[in-house]
């Protein structure tokens, strides 16, 4: 069983080690003095989600598991249908990287692949673990963090871990999709046959976890809309003819379901930004090519959190979220992720 272990400080470039005075004042340039704000350290956002979406002692186990001192869960969303669940954490680079080490052991005691009966794909018990930048200025933090969790996971849990998206230059390794696309049993095979190598851990699945896939990317936006009269062969065939791959809108990824917990079809999406294609442009694709198969839509669902930008010129009644709160709004529960602009940032008077 994983007990659990103590970090070994993770250094970055220059030999700071993450959280530190010494890297604080490498990212602020290494002025003094400095106002006390700046003594904190820069807050990341990581976006775990694990295979398990049913039991609700086990889901509150893994959220448990990465609810570590200063690591903050600001959203859960579990779907039993999918088998899933998405935790939202919030903290420091140092913690961040302790509670997904945490929350990758605490899935490997408690989820068994060979059990889980879920929709949706996955390769592992803790399927994905991207960490997200919310603007171009967080990339270089976030894959630091990403980086060093791949081989924390690898080393010290033995699990074989997958870089997708910006850690890797291998552009068919950019998204979850080319690791799950045979399911786990063709992750095996690749692997037995040399086709795919993990970046860290060992060179074979663990028999009950599977993989991890540690990533890098900006915020992506999981929305599915519900097609209550619908079968599972319309819902692809609306998948299809709007998800990127297919000619359809840039950075949709969509997936054609049947939810028998719920009784209804479903079309799954992500989009990976917001700003080419939105929650808006998305509804309205699936709207319209339901329209044209004869297909009524009904609700949509927000997985997970939004950015605020991702609503603007819209209104959750317009896209159909009948539930949806405004805790689902990133700003809204995550202020300190946002960071002051240099334009505006009180300017340091070192003459006096």
């Amino acid at each position: 069983m994983w007990q659990g272990k103590t970090r070994t400080p993770t250094t970055i470039r220059g030999g700071a080690t993450i959280g530190s005075r010494a890297w604080n004042e490498a990212r602020d340039g290494g002025f003094a003095p400095l106002p006390i704000e700046d003594f904190a350290p820069p807050q990341v956002l990581a976006v775990p989600n694990v295979s398990e979406g049913s039991d609700p002692g086990i889901i509150a186990r893994l959220t448990e598991a990465a609810s570590l001192p200063r690591v903050r869960v600001v959203d859960v969303h579990s779907d039993a249908d999918h088998d899933r669940t998405v935790l939202t954490l919030v903290g420091p680079p140092m913690e961040i990287q302790d509670a997904l080490v945490e929350l990758a052991g605490a899935c490997i005691d408690l989820i068994d692949l060979r059990r889980q009966r879920g929709v949706h794909p996955r390769v592992g018990a803790l399927d994905v673990a991207p960490l997200v930048a919310l603007t171009p200025d967080d990339e270089a933090l976030a894959s630091e963090v990403a980086l060093v969790v791949a081989d924390r996971i690898g080393n010290e849990l033995n699990l074989p871990v997958f870089l997708y998206g910006a850690l890797v230059a291998d552009p068919q390794r950019n998204r979850p999709h080319h690791f799950r696309s045979e399911g786990i049993d063709g992750l095996e095979r690749a692997m037995e046959e040399g086709r795919l190598r993990p970046d860290a851990g060992p060179e074979r699945l663990h028999p009950t976890a599977g993989a991890v896939l540690v990533g890098m990317r900006p915020p992506l936006i999981a929305w599915n809309v519900e097609l209550p009269d619908a079968s599972l062969a319309e819902a692809r065939a609306i998948a299809d003819r709007i998800r990127e791959t297919s000619g359809g809108h840039p950075g949709l990824r969509a997936l054609g379901l049947y939810l028998p917990e719920r009784g209804v079809a479903q079309v799954s999406m992500n989009l990976e930004d917001y700003r080419v294609t939105s929650p808006a442009r998305a509804v309205h694709a699936v709207r319209r090519e339901a329209e044209r198969l004869g297909v009524r839509v009904g609700s949509s669902e927000l997985v997970g959190m939004i950015p605020r930008a991702a609503l603007r010129g819209t209104s959750p009644q317009a896209l159909g979220l009948t539930r949806f709160t405004p805790a689902q709004v990133l700003e809204a529960r995550c202020p300190d992720l946002r960071r002051p602009d240099p334009a505006t940032r009180r300017t340091r008077d070192t003459d006096r």
